[in-house]
């Protein structure tokens, strides 16, 4: 008799939830610095008729977000360097082996879970492992051009370059002191390695592989939705938090899907897709932190803009919205299916006895 009350308040928690926005701790600078970091090139690219090459410049300025807003001058560079070389490697090891999708696939797979591995050891903060992976993803897409590929990754280097450029000037000008404080801190954030550590690694870099192998056997256009879609998922804190996070993200692309193919019926010229993507951009910073169900709304055509402006598809938004959602919605189930298997105890737990008894052998060979 209860069960149908327990669902009904359930129900109207989840709602509430969908529109409660949190109290925003975010500086306006902050989505201002991220939306110049993005919009920037697009807007050099626009001058000199590199559209196409100016949304790869762009995409890799998002690393900004990794930026720690909350340390010195120091502290942000150094994280902002690394995560920029990260970048670099994420996007290489991607188009190096696009050129075979079953190899590209257990390569993305590999690489997934060591990304997720260290991201956990590092004790990385949001976005975390999500951007690298993205990235791979991307690359994995894009058709294999040996002569292509240095430029390419020049591509990704700029745009990193330009990102540094901006948050070296933003730094300087809210300078803080206690350098070495502040560093050794930063230190102090690496943790030992655990069993558990392996075995989350493990799963996410398997249900990366199969999200991508699922998209190339089937012959999707673009077979990187599928993945991203999985692992946006998979980032829940807790198996609740996964789901909700999987009925926040269908939801938000739904609404997102709707809001994108009005950009791309309504602005036909690429001005009016940089600006679109700048306004995007800037609204996402402002309200991730606040309501991730909305930022989604938003999150979704700024990532299809980004990865699809320059495509010729782009001029049939309604072509390239179903195709797109087929694989969010795709992505969103596989990643629901992961993260039980996260975060479901007995999994997790059987998995990381068996690494300790495999340990243990290997102790007693010696």
């Amino acid at each position: 008799m209860n069960e149908p009350i327990n669902k009904k308040e359930f129900l109207k928690q989840e709602l509430k939830e969908v529109f409660k926005l949190k109290p925003n701790n975010r500086h306006w600078s902050i989505p201002v610095l991220a939306s110049l970091c993005v919009g920037i090139p697009m807007f050099v690219g626009y001058v000199m008729n590199a559209f196409s090459s100016a949304l790869t410049v762009s995409l890799a300025g998002l690393v900004i977000l990794y930026m720690p807003t909350n340390s010195n001058f120091v502290g942000r560079m150094a994280k902002l360097l690394i995560c920029s070389f990260g970048f670099l490697i994420s996007f290489g090891i991607g188009i190096i082996f696009s050129f075979n999708p079953i190899i590209s696939c257990i390569v993305f797979g590999i690489f997934s879970t060591i990304i997720h591995w260290l991201s956990l050891w590092l004790k990385m903060n949001p976005p975390g492992n999500f951007f690298f992976i993205m990235l791979a993803a991307l690359a994995s897409g894009i058709p294999f051009n040996l002569e292509k590929i240095p430029e390419k990754i020049g591509l990704i280097a700029i745009g990193t370059i330009f990102a540094c450029f901006l948050a070296l000037t933003y730094s300087l000008i809210t300078r803080k002191p206690d350098i070495i404080k502040e560093t050794s801190g930063m230190l102090k954030k690496v943790h030992f390695k655990k069993d558990a550590d392996y075995a989350e690694s493990f799963i996410i870099g398997f249900f990366m592989f199969i999200s991508l192998l699922i998209g190339h056997l089937y012959e999707f256009n673009k077979p990187y939705w599928i993945p991203i879609s999985c692992l946006a998922v998979m980032q829940g804190a807790t198996a609740h938090h996964i789901w909700r996070r999987g009925f926040y993200r269908v939801l938000g692309t739904v609404l997102g899907m709707g809001l994108c193919w009005i950009i791309l019926s309504t602005l036909k010229d690429p001005l009016g897709i940089c600006i679109a993507i700048v306004i995007l951009q800037f609204i996402i910073e402002s309200t991730v932190t606040r309501n991730y169900a909305l930022a989604v709304v938003f999150i979704t055509p700024l990532t299809i803009l980004l990865a699809e402006a320059a495509n010729p598809l782009a001029q049939s938004p309604t072509e390239l919205i179903t195709s797109r959602l087929i694989d969010v919605l795709i992505g969103s189930l596989i990643g629901a299916l992961g993260g039980w298997f996260v975060y479901h105890e007995k999994t997790r737990h059987y998995v990381v006895k068996k690494i300790r008894i495999t340990r243990l052998a290997f102790k007693k060979k010696k």
